[in-house]
């Protein structure tokens, strides 16, 4: 979720003073530095130069299997389509044709539909490639958790649970780091987390610990979940989505993923919080007397939650519930672990469309609840898929290119260098090189669903040329990706949470990078010996 931030006429006096606890520091005047461009730019520079590398790079093709995979060893190269015989599969390298297809690249990227020749294009039959129910989807959510937010119900909740457990500061840390964890692992919770930042500041202040530890809280929390995602919809559902396979493909291994890496990730904060109350000296950012002193007051200000807030939070966890029960094939699971289907009732066809609705309607039901109003609660449904447009708009461009790539044969030619690069390298060892090649990606890329959509119809059968299932590839990607966006300088929640945290971005590398290094290592573990003995 973006935070707005307003402008607010200030006197001299107040123009002087150093920022109170929790308040966010001046931001520096534009155009000061050079700053790394967002990722609509990135993507777009990714688009034209894949629409460049077209005209260069060899179109070809493989043979497909019943369920259109490509099948390996029947790589081949395409003619052009002036003298290709009628009805033969070909190419058209004219630049009029080609400059259409950067052209149309977006609109395909959302509701393009992919035909027999294996084209995609408004016009042609077939079964839908563009990326439409996940921009549906991404915009209801964002609808969704904004109307939750407008009623104060998930702030004030956390404010409850923390002041709960204000005087066992390390259990509050350990609650707090899993409820944000389990946010992460499954709806993505990053943006979100934003406005948890003043509170948890002066909490973290008034029990003897300092921002670092406040900061830390949220982004080892929700970000390990996130490099853990079970069935997050914006990284796990889209690279699944991608990759031709069930989100719920793969979560045993996650779902251990998940249950190691945030222990290792509490345990870790609990242990720097520990050094800094017994030795504030050691801290990475300094303790001053006046902000534990300010703070004290501050979370003594938290309000009890309403009757109303406390349905609201009821709905708004039971929404996720539905969304994850969706999401997993159950049948499928207990088919495959005793032989029979699920015993309870499940959904005969879930996913991205149906989550879609199931979000609009509940923010509607929120909104009548917290008594919002008619024009309320339509304006804060309109406000909050508003800024969750460019998420959504990013997998749209995202997807463009692969259209791009797919429409100049030139997705065959590039799994057909990749799998000559991987051939003879063992299953671990392609699992530990899946996820490294993808760092680098997650830099250039930082939206998790906009890697997705951009690396997964590549890595994917990648995957399969290595004898590794498709699941452990979306899971390498996922923690590359989760792993990157705790430290990206253009992650806007680390640089907007570093700010209302008033942590420097260089003290945050100082205190965070032992943990990127462990984390690192128990990814490649984990993916290398689940794809030698998968």
């Amino acid at each position: 979720m973006v935070a707005a931030v307003s402008d607010v006429t200030r006197t001299p006096d107040e123009a002087s003073r150093p920022p109170r606890s929790g308040e966010p520091t001046e931001p520096a005047e534009p155009g000061k530095k050079l700053r790394f461009p967002t990722a609509f730019t990135v993507l777009a520079l990714i688009l034209l130069a894949v629409w460049i590398a077209s005209f260069f790079v060899t179109a070809g093709a493989y043979d497909s299997d019943k369920d259109g995979a490509p099948v390996p060893g029947t790589y081949h190269k395409l003619p052009n389509c002036s003298s290709a015989p009628e009805g033969a599969k070909c190419v058209d390298t004219s630049f009029s044709f080609r400059f259409k297809q950067l052209w149309d690249a977006p609109p395909n990227g959302l509701y393009g539909v992919e035909g027999e020749s294996g084209q995609v294009g408004a016009d042609e039959a077939g079964f839908l490639y563009g990326s439409a129910p996940i921009f549906l989807f991404v915009l209801a959510v964002g609808a969704f958790i904004t109307v939750t937010m407008k009623t104060g119900a998930i702030q004030t909740g956390i404010g409850r649970l923390a002041m709960r457990f204000r005087h066992t500061g390390t259990v509050l840390i350990a609650i707090l780091m899993v409820v944000f964890a389990l946010g992460g692992t499954t709806y993505g919770m990053w943006e979100e987390t934003l406005g948890f930042f003043v509170l948890l500041v002066p909490l973290a202040l008034a029990l003897g610990f300092d921002r670092v530890v406040a900061a830390s809280i949220i982004f080892l929390g929700a970000g390990t979940g996130v490099i853990a995602s079970t069935v997050n919809p914006f990284a796990t559902g889209v690279a699944s989505d991608a990759a031709g396979i069930s989100i719920g493909d793969g979560i045993g291994l996650r779902v251990l993923m998940w249950f190691v890496l945030v222990t290792i990730a509490i345990g870790y904060v609990l242990l720097y919080a520990r050094r800094v109350k017994e030795h504030p000296e050691k801290s990475v950012v300094g303790i001053s007397k006046a902000d534990g002193e300010e703070s004290r007051g501050l979370v003594t200000d938290v309000p009890a939650l309403t009757g109303r807030q406390k349905l609201v939070l009821v709905l708004f966890g039971g929404a996720f519930v539905v969304m994850i029960y969706g999401f997993i094939p159950w049948n499928d699971l207990w088919q495959e672990g005793w032989g029979h289907d699920f015993p309870l009732p499940t959904f005969g066809s879930f996913y991205f469309a149906e989550a879609a609705a199931l979000f609009l309607v509940m923010a509607v039901v929120i909104g009548s609840i917290a008594k919002l109003g008619e024009e309320g609660t339509v304006n804060t449904i309109v406000s909050g898929a508003g800024e969750f447009l460019g998420a959504a708009l990013i997998v749209v461009l995202a997807r463009g290119i692969t259209v791009v790539m797919k429409n100049a044969y030139m997705t065959d030619t590039i799994l057909h260098s990749m799998e000559k690069a991987v051939s003879g390298t063992s299953s671990g060892a392609f699992a530990i090189l899946a996820f490294v090649v993808n760092l680098p990606i997650a830099f250039l890329v930082p939206s998790s669903s906009g890697h997705a959509a951009l690396v997964m119809p590549i890595m994917a059968p990648l995957a399969g040329f290595a004898d590794v299932p498709r699941a452990i590839a979306v899971t390498a990607y996922q923690s590359a990706s989760g792993l990157v966006n705790l430290v990206t300088p253009t992650s806007a929640v680390i640089m907007g949470g570093l700010a209302l945290s008033k942590v420097g971005y260089d003290r945050y590398l100082k205190f965070v990078w032992p943990y990127l290094a462990i984390v690192f290592v128990v990814c490649c573990a984990f993916l290398g010996i689940a794809a030698a003995i998968s």
